[in-house]
């Protein structure tokens, strides 16, 4: 049984969706590949309070890892991808070829690219973590500024503009 509950953050409103119990979905406002809203079933808070615990804290600068059961719905290859994704520390970036190195699929950074874009539980399985192989900030599913700031409060910069603040 699926259902819905929603958390403000420093990046936006996030929509945290469990299955059975287990966190499924964390989608950010104009999120591409978002799924819609029917899909996410009832409001309920009961099965993510430590969820918001979790995220609480890394928003506070207080954890730089999350401990909690998932459930990444995807192909083989995309939950190879997003394993391999929460293996990249906090506050570090490996490009989409060293991604597609480490799960043994060398030449296949588009493909890693797409599994990344799809990743349904975003800043958990940090997909912002990816960068082009120049380090340039290249496709966010929540978008490249929303991407730059995440990297800057993983790497302890903090927002210089009052836009940047209100994000």
């Amino acid at each position: 049984m699926r259902v819905h509950t929603r958390l403000d953050s420093p990046y936006g409103a996030l929509t945290l969706v469990a299955d059975d119990g287990v966190l499924c979905g964390l989608y950010m406002t104009d999120q591409r590949h978002r799924p819609p809203e029917e899909t996410f079933g009832d409001p309920d808070d009961t099965p993510f309070t430590e969820v918001v615990r979790q995220l609480t804290g890394y928003f506070a600068g207080e954890i730089t890892e999350f401990e909690l059961p998932l459930h990444l719905d995807g192909t083989p290859f995309q939950r190879r991808v997003w394993s391999e994704l929460q293996r990249i520390p906090y506050g570090e970036t490996i490009s989409y070829g060293q991604l597609a190195d480490r799960i043994d699929a060398p030449g296949a950074s588009r493909a890693v690219g797409l599994a990344n874009g799809k990743n349904p539980i975003g800043i958990i399985v940090p997909c912002h973590r990816v960068v082009g192989s120049t380090g340039s900030l290249t496709g966010y599913g929540g978008g490249l500024d929303r991407k730059r700031r995440l990297l800057d409060f993983e790497r302890g910069i903090s927002a210089t503009t009052e836009q940047d603040a209100l994000f």
